[in-house]
């Protein structure tokens, strides 16, 4: 079966259009395109060119008029923090898309115009997302909860005819009132929208502004189902701003065909989900993964997708995750490190795993983070499955490299997500940026073009498009991220560039070292991070969470992981400085602010970052680093 991969990766490099052109054939188009790879532009290209489609009929009409398959779940709604199950068939689904895109219409939004939707993990938020696919407006999810101050930037941005909100988020132990947040944004914005549409949870009801908020159960009641609207294949399905962004945000913009095309074709090739599976990517729509794994995907295919609305530990404990594979049957399921990591500190030995019948289950993908060793190995040991790593960005709103399970699954060699997927050119470029040698740490860069369905350019900014991601390697596409391919061609994404550091001339890897320490039997999970040295250039730091239950005293523990660096990583590393944290600073998609740990521990003014999950992990962090000697911890 290894041909399957390496036939499809060797004509999707060499013949991209034949290959992708070939692909787009599984699709429902009212046109068909021109051109499959239109380069008159570059180095800015288009797929489908001339082609009519739109991503709303893909995802939904197609199963119900021409397959037949109406009755197929399309959305398990499972909502842990409410005690809510809701299914949706394709069927309904539609029914429901099609009235709220009603609902929109009658407010003048038309093609081309842009919708915010500001939502939790509820159905009702992918219901806007495809409504607004559904007449060709421009959806852009901003996270449920983030700051009026952030959520303003994203509005004078996009410049939304509507917003859709609803009234609260709920967290494990707190409901977060959204209304408050968005009145606040539209106050501080130069930007209104015309209408706020209005989704009423009955943990918060939300006081609704005159003239112009609209109740979304009012609105459906009196809503008249509108047909698709076919859009151009170049024409934006959505803009999705890039986490931390501050002042002038970067707005991904996604195309709706080669968004089609593409993920529609990974889900089989990449995840191996054929249209009877059941698939979980437990994520928010507020990030890539939601829409791309959790809306998508999953529905171009006709496959059943989980909406979960929940955490790996606490709702109601590090049980859930076993208990949703269990009830719904899940086949795959797709989610970053950082939720196993979670469960693995709750729950170190897998003993709740042993209370549910996961049978159904074939395949973990981990992504979002680099997947450390242990975590894989904890998660291959207790759940008797293929725990595969895969590597992408928002910007590319796919896998860039990964075990292709659906062509062919390759041994798993730990810290690395195996190879470049189909379409993929991905290549390793020197400080001179010449082509490095197999095993020599880089920069990773894409030859262009990159495949159908990553970003073709920011919103309305093709010179800031070309600045940040295709100045620096002219040909190529800048990830930002560090690592080497070895000789058999695995790919080792080691850390984001900056965490490429300089000791005493030395290029080091902190990806490496946290590889270390996370591989120690008392570590739940961990961060290394550069700090400045005036003798050295940069030391290493590393944090540590340990498993819940560890009793050992915590410097003998410290010492041990110390000496694990030296004898894995050599004294080189000068890795010396190490200590225990309750916990670490992070993105609600589970990333580790790594950044702002740094400048903590360099003593530089650092601002809070809009997508934190919990800010006074920042003050902790301070007190940790005046503990071991930097950082001093601010009043």
């Amino acid at each position: 079966m290894a041909n399957l991969y390496e036939d499809a990766y060797r004509q999707s490099i060499e013949d991209p259009e034949a290959f992708w052109g070939k692909v787009a054939e599984d699709c429902h188009w009212y046109k068909k395109w021109d051109k499959v790879l239109d380069d008159s532009d570059k180095p800015i290209y288009r797929w489908f060119t001339g082609g009519e489609m739109n991503s709303c009929y893909n995802a939904l009409d197609y199963h119900v008029d021409e397959r037949g398959r109406g009755d197929k779940i399309a959305i398990i709604y499972d909502s842990p923090v409410t005690g809510t199950i809701k299914k949706y068939s394709y069927a309904a689904l539609r029914d429901e898309v099609a009235k709220f895109a009603g609902v929109l219409a009658s407010q003048g939004v038309v093609r081309g115009d842009r919708v915010i939707v500001y939502m939790p993990m509820i159905p009702e938020a992918a219901i806007a997302m495809l409504a607004c696919a559904r007449i060709g407006a421009i959806h852009s999810v901003v996270f449920g909860g983030f700051a009026a101050k952030e959520l303003a930037t994203r509005i004078e941005d996009a410049k939304p005819k509507v917003i859709v909100c609803a009234s609260c988020g709920i967290e494990v132990k707190r409901v977060i009132e959204y209304k408050p947040l968005l009145d606040k944004a539209i106050e501080i914005s130069s930007s209104k929208p015309e209408k706020c549409i209005v989704y009423q949870r009955p943990q918060a009801t939300a006081e609704m502004v005159e003239g112009q908020d609209i109740d979304w159960d009012a609105a459906m009641a009196d809503a008249r189902p509108v047909a698709c609207v076919p859009v151009a294949a170049t024409d934006p399905l959505y803009i999705l701003y890039t986490s931390g962004t501050t002042g002038q945000p970067k707005g991904v913009v996604r195309d709706n065909g080669g968004h089609l095309v593409a993920l529609k074709w990974s889900m089989k090739a990449i995840y191996d989900i054929g249209e009877d599976d059941v698939w979980w990517a437990a994520s928010d729509v507020g990030w890539v993964v939601g829409h791309s794994y959790i809306v998508y995907a999953p529905l171009f295919k006709g496959s059943t997708s989980i909406f979960f609305e929940g955490k790996p530990v606490g709702t109601p404990d590090a049980g859930v995750f076993w208990r949703i594979i269990s009830e719904h049957k899940v086949n795959c399921m797709f989610c970053a490190p950082t939720a196993y990591r979670a469960i693995k500190r709750e729950d170190p030995a897998g003993a709740l795993i042993k209370d549910y019948d996961i049978s159904s289950f074939r395949i973990l993908f981990l992504a979002g983070e680099r997947s450390d060793p242990d975590t894989i190995q904890w998660s291959e040991n207790h759940l008797n499955v293929p725990v595969i790593d895969n590597w992408w960005q928002t910007e590319t709103g796919w896998a860039i490299a990964s075990n292709c399970m659906g062509l062919h699954h390759f041994p798993v060699k730990y810290g690395s997500p195996t190879k470049g997927v189909p379409g993929w050119d991905v290549q390793v470029l020197d400080s001179e940026n010449k082509k490095a040698a197999p095993g020599e740490i880089g920069a990773l860069v894409v030859k262009l073009p990159l495949p159908p369905g990553t970003l073709p350019t920011l919103w309305q900014n093709d010179d800031r498009f070309v600045e940040a991601y295709l100045s620096e390697f002219p040909g190529y596409y800048k990830t930002a991220d560090a690592g080497y391919i070895d000789d058999e061609g695995y790919v080792y994404v080691m850390a984001r560039t900056d965490d490429i550091i300089n000791v005493a001339g030395h290029r080091l890897s902190t990806g490496a070292m946290e590889e270390v320490l996370a591989d120690h039997p008392d570590v739940a999970e961990c961060a290394v991070l550069g700090v400045e040295d005036k003798l050295k250039g940069q030391v290493p730091i590393g944090f540590m969470v340990l498993n819940a239950g560890v009793t050992r005293d915590e410097s003998d523990i410290i010492k041990e992981a110390v000496q694990m660096v030296r004898d894995r990583i050599g004294p080189v590393a000068a890795f010396k400085t190490a200590t225990v944290v309750n916990r670490l600073p992070k993105t609600r998609s589970g990333k580790i602010l790594r950044g702002t740990i740094q400048k903590i521990a360099d003593n530089k003014d650092y601002s809070v970052p809009a997508t934190i999950d919990d800010p006074a992990t920042l003050k902790e962090m301070e007190e940790a680093l005046e503990k071991v000697g930097y950082a001093k911890a601010r009043s």
